[in-house]
């Protein structure tokens, strides 16, 4: 399929689901129309990952060396070209020295 077809087959689906209340959204205010944003919270956690690893003085590569991928991977994860897999995701912050915990609201 093209990245178009893609892209928007994705917006449909979050549409949905925002509009089914899975997706909250925030309104946002000054403006004329009413316009609501929702969180993005991959992009949240990525930069999150990405302070810690600087921050760690760990480079690309050294991450990709310890999660056994390439930095290509790392670099393309950290610029939010694609959406990880939850395999990747997992491995980088265990690298880093960090573990993902589910918590009830």
């Amino acid at each position: 399929m093209s990245k178009f077809f893609d892209d928007t087959m994705q917006g449909l689906l979050e549409a949905v689901a925002i509009n089914q209340k899975q997706i909250p959204v925030q309104k946002v205010d000054g403006l004329q129309a009413d316009t609501f944003r929702a969180e993005d919270i991959e992009s949240n956690l990525i930069d999150s990952v990405v302070k810690i690893r600087k921050e760690s003085n760990i480079s690309q590569k050294e991450l990709a060396d310890l999660t056994e991928s390439k930095q290509q991977s790392i670099s393309r994860f950290e610029k939010k070209m694609h959406s990880p897999s939850l395999i990747l995701f997992v491995k980088i912050i265990d690298a880093l020295g960090y573990k993902m915990e589910l918590v009830k609201k």
